[in-house]
């Protein structure tokens, strides 16, 4: 039989979208990081639209990108756990967390998925977490977000 106990790991990318799931991941990565004294890199990615040159700093101008850092680190304080922060910017969000995860060694990458629906129903997934979970050089841990009250 399985063991559904908390994964281990010893470096971990904490992939922070800006949304409602930051905090509850980096809480839970902290937690579970505590048991092993392992390494938190918590990584937020600035997508680049195609029409601007890459090295244009649009990521290090953004007061909500920083933002972002800010919560997290802040999060992880809370849970009495410190957490590295970086900032990047790049064409695909994916691309970017995989990339990142692999020139840092980890072996694992934490992602948040915001329960939502399209228009029609269907449960949405979008891109990024499909295109971690086939490209990722080690384990994925998805948290998806609790279905409100309103859609049980």
């Amino acid at each position: 039989m399985a063991d559904l106990s908390a994964p281990q790991f010893r470096r971990a990318v904490v992939a922070l979208s800006g949304g409602r799931t930051d905090r509850p991941i980096v809480a839970l990565a902290s937690d579970v990081a505590r048991l092993s004294h392992a390494e938190l890199v918590g990584v937020h990615v600035v997508e680049i639209d195609w029409t601007l040159p890459l090295d244009a700093d649009v990521a290090g101008r953004s007061e909500d990108a920083q933002r972002v850092l800010d919560i997290a680190e802040a999060t992880a304080e809370g849970a009495r756990y410190q957490l590295e922060t970086v900032l990047l910017q790049a064409r695909d969000v994916g691309a970017a967390i995989v990339d990142e995860a692999s020139e840092r060694g980890a072996d694992m990458i934490i992602c948040g998925l915001p329960f939502r629906r399209r228009f029609g129903g269907d449960f949405e997934i979008g891109r990024t977490i499909p295109y971690i979970l086939k490209n990722a050089p080690c384990a994925v841990w998805v948290v998806r977000e609790a279905m409100p009250e309103e859609q049980a």
